[in-house]
């Protein structure tokens, strides 16, 4: 899609009138008195989060926002490829796809050996390696992700929309309430001209600050941001510019010899770039707020650092400089290290409220939504009864050892992009180049990797299916539906609802055949006692409602009869009993991608695979494991009540 041509214009491009684009969205009227969850901040995190949680209208959710409406422009662009798959649970991805801009590949840029003055392409790489996911990395305005959010917020079961302009003023927890109370107050003011200094009152089972690195959240648990700045300064500015720098519409690293470095971003539309630019080194202490940098500075370093390359700049929606810092908190919740086993967690913190880091990487906004799309499966569970709540302690747990990794990593991808190191030295854009390869996974997110805990069991029986790794991202890969011929990918029946994955991959055998692997797996899971399908569904629901079984067969889809399956992979759902025909699959042999072997899943006796409800694989075991697997589940899951 091509837009902007004419001057930046906010909101979805496919709406001809600029007035429509930005009509005004939010709830009217006060908030409500009583909730489960109340989330505080419309950034990415909490707009996820809020998304997740309106899937279940049995859970009461508001989530309220200090600015006065909706985000029209600016801050984070880079969407990792991992936040992609979650885009598409929630039925977005396609949305995205369509009006982002591709980062296909990165070019380099150096100092010229013989004119050292001005700069000359270096490198060329391919930005995401094959293979590593189905989706692209791509660059879309944070505030359209914000717009698809509210989308699913708007058309969920709980149709949700903000409470927006109220400041949080105060939280208070009651320490002698039962699990069941409302246990948290929070206190806000309201900011419109027509109600300023009005103050309401929420009570919330829980509470989740997703209000910056200024959280009002953070502070009233007790909990700090720790770290230090790197000590450099640098700028960003969205730009509709004219340049005969011939890489403007690729991802380009820009290192010069005296002026400094600067990240070019494309942007959206076709004619949008963003740019980094590297303005000084700041003094220990020092906050770049005191330096009084205008657009200009940043436009005339640009034009140093791109010579002997010309930029004319036209117009500019948005731009900020920001100095750099890597900070964490100690934990992502209101509960000691030393209170745990005597305290269930109220409040938590996500994104920029418990770790914050430099934006050269990308990671800001995705991480940020990575932390509430593990939150908020686990809130649901909780709230609807399904899981005890001591699975709340693993969020924190979770993710404050991912944000460690990824800070440290930032760390240093922030000193490489920089012009000299702290010895004085100059860069070295082999250097640079050489990082940015070494370390793509971190950068298209799919580097997390889960340790054993109560939800990721130890690897035992890896074996068995070694490209499913126990505690990373579940991969997808290209199959055949079976019911009709269909060609998907695997993946993508991950759909951000709360429930359990088993995907059965059958053995050699005919699954058909009365004594198979699967028929008999199928019989445990439909009748057995200590099935955990069967022990964990209340009795009017639908069989998949809270652990959805899918299998997976070696033969091509031509060689099954489906009518022939066990009656589990035939469900019958819904009102009227209708039968579900998409939950068995084929490999995809006449493109050659058998997922038996782009997943390295022993062919004789085939294996189960328990994906999360946040697309992580918790546990692999042999088809016939069956005690193995009700004890994983009955390691957290409530029986109904």
């Amino acid at each position: 899609m091509q837009f902007h041509l004419n001057g930046f214009e906010p909101g979805d491009p496919e709406i001809a009138d600029p007035v429509e684009r930005v009509r005004p969205s939010g709830a009217p009227g006060p908030v409500p008195a009583e909730v489960d969850v109340l989330i505080v901040g419309c950034g990415p995190a909490g707009l996820n989060l809020a998304a997740q949680l309106s899937a279940f209208p049995d859970i009461k959710t508001c989530i309220v926002e200090q600015k006065e409406g909706r985000l029209l422009l600016g801050q984070a662009d880079g969407i990792a490829c991992r936040t992609m798959e979650m885009f598409h649970a929630y039925g977005f991805s396609e949305r995205v796809m369509k009006e982002a801009c591709w980062i296909n590949e990165t070019t380099f840029w150096k100092p010229d050996p013989a004119k050292p003055d001005i700069i000359v392409r270096s490198g060329r790489v391919q930005d995401v390696e094959d293979g590593l996911s189905e989706f692209p990395h791509v660059v879309l305005n944070q505030a359209r992700v914000h717009d698809f959010f509210l989308d699913v917020m708007r058309r969920s079961p709980a149709t949700l929309e903000p409470h927006y302009a109220r400041r949080l003023l105060d939280v208070r927890i009651d320490p002698g309430a039962r699990i069941e109370d409302h246990a948290v107050t929070a206190t806000l003011e309201r900011l419109e001209p027509s109600r300023e200094r009005q103050v309401e009152t929420v009570k919330a089972r829980y509470l989740v600050g997703c209000d910056g690195a200024h959280s009002t959240v953070r502070k009233a648990i007790g909990r700090e941001l720790h770290g230090d700045s790197a000590n450099h300064a640098w700028g960003v500015m969205d730009v509709l510019a004219i340049t005969d720098f011939p890489d403007i519409r690729f991802k380009s690293l820009i290192q010069s010899a005296s002026g400094g470095s600067v990240l070019i971003i494309p942007r959206e539309g076709g004619y949008l770039v963003r740019l980094y630019v590297e303005l000084t080194a700041l003094e220990a202490g020092e906050r770049v707020a005191s330096r009084k940098i205008t657009v200009d500075d940043l436009i005339a370093k640009a034009r140093r650092i791109l010579n002997p390359y010309t930029l004319e700049v036209k117009e500019i929606p948005w731009w900020s400089v920001y100095d750099i810092g890597q900070r964490l908190t100690d934990k992502f919740d209101d509960v000691s290290e030393a209170e745990a086993t005597t305290r269930l967690p109220r409040v938590f913190i996500a994104g920029d409220a418990c770790h914050t880091h430099s934006p050269k990487a990308g990671q800001g906004m995705n991480v940020s939504m990575q932390d509430a799309f593990n939150l908020g499966w686990k809130l649901g569970a909780v709230l609807r009864k399904r899981s005890a709540p001591h699975l709340l302690h693993s969020y924190s747990a979770e993710r404050h050892a991912i944000a460690k990794e990824l800070i440290d990593f930032d760390r240093q991808w922030a000193a490489i992009l920089a012009s000299a190191n702290r010895h004085g030295e100059a860069a070295d854009p082999a250097e640079t180049q050489d990082y940015f390869v070494k370390h793509a996974r971190y950068t298209a997110g799919t580097a997390t990797h889960y340790t054993p805990s109560i939800l990721t069991a130890e690897p035992k029986h890896q074996h068995l299916a070694q490209g499913f790794v126990i505690g990373r991202r579940f991969p997808s890969a290209p199959v055949i539906r079976l019911g009709d011929a269909k060609p998907v990918h695997l993946g993508h029946v991950l759909k951000a609802d709360g429930r359990f994955r088993i995907f059965a991959f059958a053995g050699a055998e005919d699954p058909a055949a009365a004594k198979s692997t699967i028929r008999a797996l199928c019989g445990f899971l439909a009748e057995a006692s200590d099935s955990p399908v069967r022990k964990y569904t209340p009795k009017d629901a639908d069989i998949d409602s809270v652990i959805d079984v899918r299998a997976v067969f070696q033969q091509g889809h031509r060689e099954l009869a489906i009518e022939a399956m066990p009656p589990l992979l035939l469900p019958r759902k819904g009102r009227y009993g209708l039968r579900d025909y998409e939950k068995m699959f084929c490999p995809d042999l006449k493109s050659g991608q058998d997922i038996f072997t782009m997943r390295g899943i022993d062919r004789t006796p085939g294996c189960l695979v328990i994906v999360r409800p946040d697309q992580y694989v918790a546990q692999v075991l042999p088809i016939d494991g069956y005690e193995q697997l009700a004890a994983f589940f009955d390691g957290f899951m409530l029986p109904p009540t």
